[in-house]
């Protein structure tokens, strides 16, 4: 395995797993920040999380369109499918913590928590996914 990081291009693939560090950082703190209660600091700790998952997204096709699979891995798809169902969830997450933020309802808390959690259930399967590469 090391020797097939090896020799990949170095920078991508630091980035995409940077992105992938930091989102998987940004969606925690959002749910422990839901769970407590502070609707300001949930979508604070989302917003951060879009430029994180950019930083994946991108760097992850990159790596793809250099690899020139004939077929892709079901590990890459699994990856896609979590970061596009992923995206969702997160701009759902945004919206909700917005509406808790204006509203001040603790049930708006309640569902920026449960979207965080099970958006970090979908990084959790990607990233293990990614590392015992299934497939």
């Amino acid at each position: 395995m090391t020797l097939l990081a090896f020799s990949r291009p170095f920078w991508p693939l630091f980035l995409h797993v940077l992105g992938a560090m930091l989102l998987y950082g940004a969606v925690i703190a959002a749910l422990v920040v839901a769970a407590t209660g502070r609707a300001r600091a949930t979508l604070t700790s989302l917003i951060v999380a879009v430029p994180c998952f950019v930083l994946l997204r991108v760097f992850a096709q990159i790596i793809l369109n250099d690899e020139n699979y004939a077929k892709d891995p079901t590990w890459v798809g699994i990856g896609f499918m979590a970061s596009d169902l992923g995206l969702l969830i997160l701009l759902v997450s945004i919206g909700v913590a917005f509406w808790w933020t204006r509203s001040g309802k603790a049930v708006a808390g309640r569902i920026a928590a449960g979207l965080s959690a099970v958006y970090l259930v979908l990084l959790t399967v990607a990233m293990l996914a990614m590392s015992g590469k299934w497939g």
